[in-house]
């Protein structure tokens, strides 16, 4: 079984800065893309930062300039370097990971961090 622990979610104010992780483990033979994805209240998961494993990187363009995903494939983690954070970028992050394990291809969530910015 694997698993996706993120870490890092907090509060901070407009214009500041947090750094997500998310640490994978268990039986895993190969990660292939990790993505970030949020959820605010009422509304639908979408997609933020994805990353495969050769290091190619996609963003939505509500975060681009602002974030940087990156990811440690000798350590099975992602980050995600949230900068100039605005209020709209509250939400639950969570981490997913497409993953080669004992039982096949499959993918993982992990279980959310909470992200708030005040005004």
């Amino acid at each position: 079984q694997v698993q996706l622990v993120e870490s890092g979610g907090g509060l901070v104010q407009a214009g500041g800065s947090l750094r997500l992780s998310c640490a994978a483990s268990g039986n895993i033979f190969r990660i292939w893309n990790m993505d970030w994805y949020r959820q605010a209240p009422g509304k639908q998961r979408e997609l933020v930062a994805a990353m495969t494993t050769g290091g190619s990187a996609n963003y939505a363009d509500s975060v681009k300039g602002r974030f940087t995903i990156s990811r440690d494939n000798a350590k099975n983690t992602l980050y995600l370097q949230m900068n100039s954070l605005k209020p709209e970028d509250t939400a639950v992050y969570y981490c997913y990971a497409d993953i080669s394990g004992g039982v096949g291809r499959y993918g993982a969530w992990g279980q959310g961090t909470q992200v708030t910015v005040s005004s």
